[in-house]
């Protein structure tokens, strides 16, 4: 009859994979993200920019200082 085999480690220790590298690149990320970005969660609502009224003849289209300064940029 034959001897069992001497217990093995459960984890054996092996070289750092590429993909272990970069899942706890993306696991680390993720938390510094959800650290710097929690804490401003709670606190005042922020105020968002109201949009001018819709033209009552129907559009949505307005020149506005925006569309002006793209206008501005397409020029040759």
């Amino acid at each position: 009859m034959k001897k069992a085999q001497p217990n093995t480690p459960a984890l054996e220790q092996s070289a750092p994979s590429r993909r272990g590298f970069f899942m706890g690149a993306a696991a680390a990320s993720a938390a510094a993200v959800a650290v710097t970005t929690l804490p401003n969660m709670g606190g005042q609502p922020s105020q968002i920019a109201k949009l001018p009224p819709a033209p009552e003849n129907g559009g949505g289209y307005s020149l506005s200082e925006h569309v002006k300064r793209y206008y501005q940029t397409t020029r040759v």
